[in-house]
């Protein structure tokens, strides 16, 4: 009995022809072409998001410290003595605290000290008292100015911030 030999292929279809390996070649870089560009966007979206969460961060202690700052005074004013813009003057406290808003950023002042930053890149900034029925709060309504920067639209993302505060109430006479 006589084995049969295995059959051996044909040389030309034993082996990749160079047309299969550069269309291979070519796959393989529109691959990595969508890949990169999509780890780019993600590496852009990521900062936009990281400096967004910083801004929002510093208007939240700000928010903090003006709630705080008003809730130790007794008197709430607004002066324009010294300024081309309104100063909110709360006084009463241990010391008395200032708040200014001017080229888009937000300053404040203890005592007669110099004025120091607390928020930049502000685009508006209201502070106003809001009768109540028993009380006057006080509203700051404030909106930062949208990142330019990054893959996310200017428009599209619009920080609004309201923060709410009631002075320390007066002594009964």
């Amino acid at each position: 009995m006589k084995i049969p030999k295995p059959a051996t292929p044909d040389r030309a279809s034993a082996a990749y022809l160079l047309v299969e390996a550069l269309v291979y070649i070519g796959v393989v870089f529109v691959i990595l072409g969508c890949g990169y560009g999509t780890l780019y966007r993600y590496i852009d979206n990521s900062m936009t998001l990281r400096r967004s969460a910083g801004d929002l961060s510093k208007a939240l202690h700000a928010g903090e410290r003006w709630r705080a700052d008003l809730r130790t005074s007794r008197t709430q004013s607004w002066s324009t003595d010294d300024a081309a813009e309104p100063v909110l003057l709360l006084s009463g406290g241990p010391v008395d605290v200032s708040y200014r808003f001017a080229d888009h950023a937000l300053f404040r002042r203890r005592g007669t000290g110099t004025w120091a930053t607390v928020l930049t890149q502000v685009k508006s900034s209201t502070m106003k008292a809001d009768p109540r029925k028993h009380v006057t709060a006080w509203r700051w309504e404030l909106e930062l100015q949208p990142r330019a920067k990054g893959s996310v639209k200017p428009g599209s993302i619009r920080p609004l911030f309201t923060f709410i505060a009631v002075p320390q109430s007066r002594p009964a006479k």
